[in-house]
């Protein structure tokens, strides 16, 4: 739901559970006069000046219930861009419930997921790739990411995306005149300079696009499956990339008969990574299952890691209906050969049972996924999400289309309309109300 400003909304911004301290929020027109009806201050909320610490007490019924500390925001100058206060108290469940309720008894209701981040989209202090980048930063799991996000955050995407629009508020200018003044039309030499420019902007939308997959893997890590016939180490494989024994290894084959998933951060990166079943010719109807499980895995993963024994002398391909765009052969049992084993660069080879090898499978499985992130002129990272992903391709599509008409300029000017809307609903610049739930509905409380 859109956000009313006339309503002033609390919550809890601090994880739920035990802590040292847990904070409150209040935001909207009466967030002063719902404060100081619970938090006491030798110093007055009118003469409190803003972005100072505050001691005092919280009180319920005139008995106080806690101690901490309250910092007010004036708007427009705080986060959500309107009269905010935080209050910083002991953690705890009770007392975090507590503080919550009193807020709610006096006048404030209870924030809607993401609510303070929407407000401050809707105030404009933010606009949605920035208040998306709230969200990723606290999602971060690595250190990566955690850059990623930062950058998206200080407008690294906002940049890019009014650099396009710009261009063709330009592009669309010209074509409009053109509408104003028929008699004139468009000279030869200036639709062929519009059609250049036009392909220029296509170009660096395919640019934006082109990261979304290298965002993907920044978010949510490198899905990698370990597959390959019994007996070849995959179990190995990932106990020594886990560096404990998660899975049972055992000379005995098809002792995996189902996948096993664990995630780990290797060299800054997360890996999602499975374990399957051996693949082979099988009668027996339960490794069938574990097989049939082991492809659907693989289908799905960024990198297929199929591990073969190196020193057995038959050597067992990968089945088909793999993709092989993501197939990398991983010779494994190095060890065992008295000559130096070298391999081909779509393949790796290692020894699970000395570690030799897996520091370079580590780097070269990032390496097999395309790098993590796209960089601008100015050398910092720009990765898109899967909504702004729609909003380019629908972008890119009309501008194709506009390329194509070789008259009528109303048509090409529709086309060129379409393509700035689309590019606007990036940033939020043309707001979609669906667009807006579906953004800050992922948000956590508080957020």
């Amino acid at each position: 739901m859109i956000s009313s400003a006339t309503e002033t909304i609390a919550a809890v911004s601090t994880p739920p559970g035990e802590g040292a301290v847990a904070m409150l929020r209040i935001s909207g027109p009466e967030a002063f006069i719902v404060a100081k009806r619970f938090f006491r201050s030798r110093i007055s909320f009118e003469k409190m000046q803003p972005r100072h610490l505050y001691f005092g007490h919280i009180m319920e019924e005139m008995v106080p219930i806690d101690e901490g500390l309250c910092a007010i925001f004036r708007a427009p100058a705080s986060y959500t861009g309107e009269n905010l206060v935080e209050v910083s108290h002991h953690g705890g469940v009770a007392i975090s419930a507590r503080v919550l309720q009193l807020a709610l008894d006096l006048g404030a209701r209870l924030a809607h997921p993401g609510e303070f981040t929407q407000r401050a989209f809707l105030n404009g202090k933010m606009d949605l790739t920035r208040a998306e980048a709230v969200m990723d930063l606290i999602q971060a799991q690595t250190l990566q990411a955690v850059r990623a996000a930062a950058l998206q955050l200080d407008g690294s995407i906002s940049r890019a995306i009014e650099a396009i629009r710009s261009e063709l508020v330009h592009i669309l200018s010209h074509v409009e005149t053109s509408i104003d003044f028929p008699e004139e039309g468009l000279e030869p030499n200036i639709e062929e300079a519009l059609s250049k420019r036009i392909f220029q902007v296509r170009q660096r939308i395919d640019a934006l696009l082109s990261t979304e997959n290298q965002g993907r893997l920044l978010r949510e890590g490198i899905r990698v499956a370990i597959c390959g016939p019994p007996n070849a180490g995959k179990s190995s494989l990932l106990n020594q990339l886990l560096q404990c024994d998660r899975a049972i290894v055992s000379r005995f084959p098809g002792t995996t008969r189902d996948t096993l998933e664990e995630s780990v951060r290797l060299k800054g990166i997360l890996f999602c990574i499975t374990d399957t079943a051996g693949i082979h010719h099988t009668s027996d109807l339960v490794e069938l299952e574990g097989i049939r499980r082991s492809l659907a895995v693989a289908k799905k993963a960024d990198v297929i890691l199929y591990i073969v024994d190196a020193a057995q002398s038959q050597t067992f391909l990968p089945p088909d209906g793999l993709p092989e765009d993501k197939l990398h052969l991983v010779w494994n049992k190095i060890d065992l050969l008295t000559e130096p084993f070298s391999c081909l660069p779509a393949s790796a080879a290692i020894s699970c049972l000395t570690g030799a090898g897996i520091p370079q499978l580590i780097s070269r499985i990032a390496g097999w996924t395309g790098g993590l992130g796209q960089q601008t002129s100015s050398g910092q990272l720009v990765t898109i999400n899967a909504r702004h992903k729609s909003c380019l391709k629908r972008a890119a599509t009309s501008l194709e289309r506009a390329s194509e008409l070789a008259d009528g300029v109303e048509l090409i000017a529709f086309e060129l309309h379409t393509a700035l809307d689309a590019i606007g609903e990036v940033t939020g610049a043309v707001e979609r109300e669906e667009i807006l739930d579906s953004v800050f509905s992922n948000f956590c409380i508080g957020k």
